[in-house]
């Protein structure tokens, strides 16, 4: 088209409209004569490639030297692949520039074919997109590395912890991780500025390096605070590093604006997976062995200990989850369901899903004797992964039972159990439509970015989520916007004994409000008179639950009857 709008003449008014328009946008038009190996610019090529005109490339070999070699090899595949009918052509490589710095450009275009269907000229058009790209590179920088010091954020150190606890527990090595403190930080922001206190935060960053092991991993946790990651060490080895790290830091001075300032750091760690076996908790328990640190006069080393109570209290633990993984084995996981009713009808609404345990002897073990003990040993995603299968066989034996299904805070931001919900629902609307996932609003306030976009996707799928406890935390107007849910369950510590107790009807008269301003369905948990009912129903709460109407069952009478009805449960909102 280019060639010949100017060899024939033919359009020029338009040619001059189509330049004006590519000027102004920045993007370049070429055509590459494909028999000759010749190119056309139309827009300004000059500036894109900062060349004088006449150096500007004029051939698609001459081009071709100024694409990075390194992705040069992908526009190849990605024109042969086009040029044969099977993709279109389209995408986005580095070429060099007069000052030879490499710049981003979107490369995009079509190629014309001669009557025997061999390529004979491609028209395409090139935008710069660097800004773009650095933009890019800049956030997925950001989303693992820590901005001042370079090293790993607290998300990324922790995703590689759960990954050497995982190794540790499979392999059975055993292995450390350090939280590192900065002594009297705030003294030295106060004394010589906060760009002193970031740049001894730099400077410990960087002896931290010099004093682990090549295969150790170090990252930020925030504030004053780094954490390492010793993936293979004794509990004699992860003290020796720690003496090392007090070491390197106390011995030579930090020069900060011309200044000789002494820096201290304080050490605690803790040992894994003997003293514990998730990220949160090891987090958890490194700095409190560091808060006994500097406790103890800083600038020193302090491992995490147990008192004997904690101990006998571990034993207990370790005991009681191997009889959880034994009645996983041993398919002694149930479902206990309680009804939820209308507040004003009465009427069976959905069944809330409620996790319980057979012992050895077929006795029911509630899930509050196990389901603390087995979220401190990391044992949660199994779980919950039994409890969906569970519930899903369920709602598909009963096709009138709409069904709440809680789920822990881990599991929240667990991408695998998202998958599983995925894979088996995506195929059944029918089933999607009447399940309810609720998340704690403590967990959902724990990442609030994270648990929106957990939320989102179970709603993309056709189920509804809910929050629990609704009321325990600190959950604001923003909150609720941001996390979009479909039901509210109001703390049950707020509607037991709520007729004498003045406040918590201020508290649910004012959630009302918002859960109506929302649009969100509310639900009242611990009832259990029917004056309570009375109450809330007048008040305008949707849904009830309590030992008034059931208390949690394992396969009830009335779960079973009520699948005999014809006429199918709906969600009320």
């Amino acid at each position: 088209m280019l060639r010949s709008a100017r060899d024939n003449n033919i359009d020029l008014s338009l040619l001059d409209q189509m330049t004006t328009a590519l000027e102004s946008s920045g993007d370049v038009m070429y055509e590459w004569d494909l028999a000759t190996d010749s190119l056309l610019w139309l827009g300004r090529a000059a500036s894109l490639f900062g060349l004088e005109d006449n150096l500007i490339p004029a051939t698609g070999e001459t081009y071709h030297n100024r694409i990075n070699p390194e992705d040069l090899p992908a526009r190849m595949r990605n024109l042969t692949d086009h040029f044969a009918g099977e993709a279109y052509y389209d995408c986005e490589y580095r070429i060099r520039d007069g000052a030879g710095n490499f710049q981003w450009v979107h490369d995009r275009g079509a190629v014309d074919v001669s009557t025997t269907g061999a390529p004979t000229r491609l028209t395409g058009v090139l935008r710069p997109v660097t800004v773009k790209k650095q933009a890019e590179a800049r956030l997925e920088y950001l989303a693992s590395y820590d901005e001042l010091s370079g090293h790993f954020n607290k998300l990324r150190l922790r995703e590689s912890l759960d990954f050497s606890l995982e190794q540790a527990i499979r392999y059975s090595n055993v292995g450390a991780f350090l939280a590192v403190g900065v002594d009297h930080l705030g003294m030295i922001n106060t004394a010589y500025g906060f760009e002193a206190g970031d740049a001894v935060l730099v400077e410990v960053g960087e002896r931290l390096d010099k004093s682990i092991r090549g295969a150790d991993i170090v990252g930020r946790l925030g504030g004053d605070r780094f954490g390492v990651i010793m993936s293979v060490a004794s509990h004699e080895e992860a003290d020796a590093i720690a003496d090392r790290i007090l070491q390197t830091v106390r011995e030579t001075p930090f020069e900060i604006n011309n200044e000789r300032i002494y820096v201290t750091v304080s050490v605690g760690f803790v040992d894994f997976p003997e003293q514990t076996k998730t990220s949160f908790d090891a987090f958890a328990k490194a700095e409190s062995a560091l808060l006994d640190a500097k406790s103890n006069g800083r600038d020193c080393v302090k491992p995490y200990k147990l008192t004997t109570e904690q101990c006998e209290n571990y034993r207990t633990s370790m005991i009681i989850g191997e009889e959880v993984k034994l009645a996983l084995k041993e398919d002694r996981i149930a479902l206990a369901y309680q009804p939820i009713v209308d507040s004003e009808s009465h009427e069976l609404v959905l069944v809330e899903a409620l996790l319980r345990m057979f012992d050895r002897d077929g006795k029911v073990v509630p899930a509050g004797r196990f389901i603390p003990i087995v979220e401190q040993l990391g044992m949660m995603r199994v779980i919950d992964r039994r409890v969906l299968e569970l519930a899903l066989e369920d709602l598909a034996r009963y096709p009138n039972i709409t069904m709440s299904l809680n789920i822990s805070g881990l599991t929240a931001s667990d991408r695998s159990w998202l998958r599983a919900l995925s894979s088996r629902v995506k195929s059944r609307p029918d089933i999607a439509k009447r399940l309810i996932v609720e998340i704690t609003e403590t967990a959902a306030l724990h990442d609030l970015e994270e648990s929106a976009r957990f939320v989102s996707a179970v709603r993309q799928l056709g189920c509804k989520v809910a929050i629990d406890d609704f009321g325990a935390g600190y959950t604001t107007f923003r909150h609720l916007k941001t996390l979009t849910v479909d039901i509210i369950k109001i703390d049950g510590s707020f509607i037991a004994g709520i007729l004498d107790n003045e406040e918590n009807q201020i508290f649910v008269r004012n959630l009302l409000g918002l859960a109506k301003a929302l649009n969100h369905t509310t639900i009242a948990e611990f009832v259990e008179t029917a004056e309570e009912a009375a109450f809330l129903s007048r008040e305008g709460i949707d849904l009830l639950q309590g030992f008034y109407f059931g208390k949690p069952e394992i396969n009830p009478d009335w779960l079973v009857e009520n699948t005999a009805s014809k006429k199918p449960i709906v969600f009320p909102g």
